[in-house]
């Protein structure tokens, strides 16, 4: 509680407002008194309060007392109040303080002098002259010193016009974001000198004219004008430009502008100048609305010097609910649509959007939706295939259109049934594929009774697979139309036993998990057959228990086989948390699988190879993956992988991978961002996410792919960082694979000055693409609180 001294005084807009007030005061302040000494021995109670607010509204402010007080007061009633000798007057969240204030209460304009310090929401300005109308926030400040609260800037100026409580002009400024370091002798390691800074806190946008930035005491940029923002608030306006250099395009500069067009809605306009091959203009569109949301890009480039073309790209992801009262929860729609000029885009712009750098872009359009245990869709899928005159691939089948619908119930005795439609008409090129077009309908039908208990579980199940075709040209056999049915069986089962047990020191429980999966299919003839969407089931420890060998719906394998296998688990017993796993399975077939894909034997091992899985998580720094494809007939391994990571705290990082596929592809990757610092025992701080781990610190970042069989680099990332508190540079080497003869190389160069503005080539799109659990020095976080900076 504050007291009113005879050094001190109070006043309103009206005097006697003022003196009500001050009664006021004093009778609740003797009643406080009398309550207080007749609950001496009651608990005190606390409660919020709802006088701290963040943001006080202009009709609050509007009724809020002064406060003012000094070593001596003067002044007439109702007309003005000198106030000298450490003086200060305080009117909710602006407080100033000087050695001699003035205050007129009919114009409501307050002037100080000699050490003026004014606090408004935690923006402070230090100078020898202030005239400011309290109210409205009207006046200047004569050679001012300022400290923003929101990016912690600060400067100095000759002048600063406060246009409103929103807006002022800053003349002849300086501004930087570098911590204040004792000394005369100090300079920022960057700083921007305007002719007039404006400031707009209502847009959180501030303008500079006739400024020049200058890194390290060198001009490093001239310019007329800019806008920079004040917080992490979008705004529209021209971005920082971009400076690259790459071995296929040249070199580049990009100046793109940003058109903040609505909270919703925005869009960047990125014009692009290559020195080999001309202009490109990239143009992105994002939008959200309630019950729809996307984005769009497109990349043109009207005359490509290299190809002699009009080159242009084009993506397009859109999602939408779409209200209906006959569905659950209305339809949802989902397009996803991506096409380019020719079939050479992906290779020579090889980093615009990821859809778009690949061999097959998919254009597709979903529909969905549910009534009660239906789940319905409608879908139309269309592939552009961009042909390798020296390595074509053969294009996947369009679905022009895809028709499905799934039932799934389950009755009160247990049993669960499920029946799934699908009818897809399929188109490609058939001098190609070398198969004819044609249309496709399907159904399954299936029931299963599950019997689990706390120790184990008994799965029967049955199945029928029914397909009738129709096609475009004959088969081999000459039909236009086949049929297909057939039923399969299977039969899941497992146990789990339970121990409790420890591992070095640490108390865990572990699982002793058998399961047994048996499954028959007997043998239909589907050679004739074309092959629109069917593949081979990736052989692992989770396919290795399914039903089908083939993924898809054109092949159903003949299956007489049995699956075994074995899990061992180590959870935490108080949180459940799996420390580890250890599993192993082997499949065993009793006849040959006779159904094969276009090309394939059949097969007619009767013990597969052996499947082994590991994973260790011990804490959540670092955990170790592993498997194993055994062949015990050969006694060699066929497919392995073995994954670590090792997170030991904030920016610091460290994957490791081997594959190894044997006659195909044996590669090693790493990738990390670990703080170089740590080499000479400087751990650094301690900050806030996003913050980084204090100044003068270098990491190091990366990601290398090296091919063994063929002793080579495929992709690479290496690069460094550099946190300056105040700046942050980055220097990235980036090279991209293109095909088994060509790769693209470009080096990536930024300065990012914080809370201002970057300049150079962005890297960070690329860091965090390609390394594993990649940490932002700086991300934007919450706005500070005006108390932080109270005075």
């Amino acid at each position: 509680m504050r007291c009113l001294m005879p050094g001190a005084a109070a006043f309103g807009p009206r005097d006697h407002a003022g003196r009500l007030r001050l009664s006021v005061l004093l009778a609740l302040l003797q009643s406080a008194l009398v309550h207080a000494q007749q609950a001496a021995d009651a608990p005190l109670l606390l409660k919020t309060s709802p006088l701290l607010q963040e943001q006080i509204t202009p009709e609050v402010r509007g009724r809020l007392p002064s406060f003012v007080s000094g070593q001596r007061i003067t002044g007439r009633a109702n007309q003005e109040t000198m106030v000298e000798g450490q003086a200060m007057l305080r009117r909710g969240d602006m407080v100033i303080k000087a050695d001699r204030l003035e205050y007129d209460q009919p114009t409501d304009v307050a002037k100080a002098s000699g050490h003026v310090l004014i606090n408004r929401a935690g923006n402070v300005y230090e100078g020898p002259l202030l005239e400011l109308r309290l109210e409205t926030f009207e006046g200047f400040f004569n050679e001012p010193s300022y400290h923003f609260l929101r990016n912690e800037a600060h400067g100095q100026a000759d002048r600063i016009d406060f246009l409103d409580e929103q807006r002022a002009v800053i003349h002849n400024a300086t501004f930087t974001t570098c911590r204040r370091l004792p000394g005369p002798s100090w300079m920022p390691d960057w700083i921007l000198k305007a002719s007039t800074i404006s400031l707009d806190n209502e847009r959180d946008v501030g303008t500079a004219s006739g400024a020049v930035l200058s890194f390290k005491g060198v001009p490093l940029l001239p310019v007329p004008y800019i806008s920079f923002p004040l917080s992490d608030k979008r705004k529209s306006g021209v971005l920082p430009p971009s400076v690259g250099l790459d071995t296929v395009n040249g070199s580049e500069i990009s100046v793109p502008y940003y058109w903040n067009m609505a909270p919703n809605r925005d869009a960047t306009i990125t014009p692009t100048l290559m020195s080999k091959r001309g202009v490109n203009l990239g143009t992105e569109f994002r939008y959200l609305e309630a019950n729809y949301a996307g984005n769009a890009s497109l990349d043109w480039m009207p005359a490509d010097l290299l190809r002699d073309a009009n080159r242009w790209g084009f993506n397009l992801s859109h999602q939408a609910r779409i209200a209906s009262a006959w569905t659950n929860n209305g339809a949802e729609l989902a397009m996803s649509l991506n096409r380019v000029s020719d079939d050479d885009y992906w290779r020579d712009f090889t980093r615009t959007s990821g859809s778009l750098t690949q061999r097959l872009l998919a254009n597709d359009a979903t529909l969905s939706w549910s009534n009660g245990d239906w789940i319905n869709r409608v879908r139309t899928l269309k592939w552009q295939t961009l042909q390798d005159v020296t390595a074509p691939i053969v294009p996947p089948y369009d679905r022009l259109p895809q028709l499905s619908t799934r039932f799934a119930a389950s009755h009160s005795s247990g049993l669960k049934y499920a029946v799934d439609a699908d009818y897809t008409r399929f188109q490609s090129d058939p001098t190609r594929t070398l198969q004819s077009n044609g249309q496709r309908s399907f159904a399954l039908l299936q029931a299963s009774y599950p019997m689990t208990a706390g120790g184990g579980f008994l799965i029967p199940k049955v199945q029928l697979h029914a397909s009738q075709y129709q096609f475009e040209t004959p088969l081999a056999n000459g039909d236009t139309s086949a049929s297909r049915s057939v039923p399969t069986f299977s039969l899941d089962s497992g146990l789990v036993f339970e121990r409790d047990t420890q591992l070095f020191g640490r108390k865990l429980r572990q699982t002793l998990e058998p399961r047994a999966f048996y499954v028959s299919t007997p043998y239909r003839d589907q050679s004739l057959l074309p092959n629109y969407d069917s593949g081979a089931n990736d052989f692992n420890l989770a396919t290795v228990f399914t039903e089908n060998a083939f993924v898809g719906n054109d092949r159903i394998s003949d299956s007489n086989l049995l699956t075994l296998g074995v899990t061992s688990r180590f959870l935490d017993p108080a949180t459940g948390a799996e420390a580890a796993r250890l599993g192993v399975a082997q499949r065993l077939r009793f006849q040959d699988q006779k159904v094969t894909l276009p090309g394939d034997l059949p097969a007619q091992d009767r013990v597969s190879d052996l499947l082994f899985g590991g994973s260790i998580n011990w804490d959540r720094h670092w955990g170790v993956d592993a498997t194993l494809q055994f062949n015990p007939t050969t006694e060699q391994s066929v497919r392995s992988t073995l994954a670590a990571r090792y997170n030991p705290g904030p920016y610091r990082t460290l994957t490791a991978a081997y594959r190894y596929q044997r006659d195909s592809s044996e590669q090693v990757d790493f990738g990390w961002q670990w703080p170089i610092n740590d080499l000479w025992g400087d751990k650094g701080q301690n900050l806030a996410a996003g913050q980084g781990q204090g100044e003068g610190r270098w990491y190091s970042v990366g990601r290398l792919n090296y091919s063994i069989n063929e002793r080579k680099l495929v992709n690479a990332l290496l690069g460094f960082e550099y946190d300056a508190s105040c700046w942050l540079g980055r220097i990235v080497f980036e090279r991209l694979q293109t095909s088994s003869i060509t790769a693209t190389q470009r080096i990536m160069f930024q300065l990012e000055f914080v809370g201002f503005t970057r300049l150079g080539v962005n890297p960070l799109k690329s860091l965090k693409d390609n390394i594993p659990g990649y940490q932002i020095l700086r991300e934007p976080g919450s706005l500070p609180s005006r108390f932080s900076n109270y005075d």
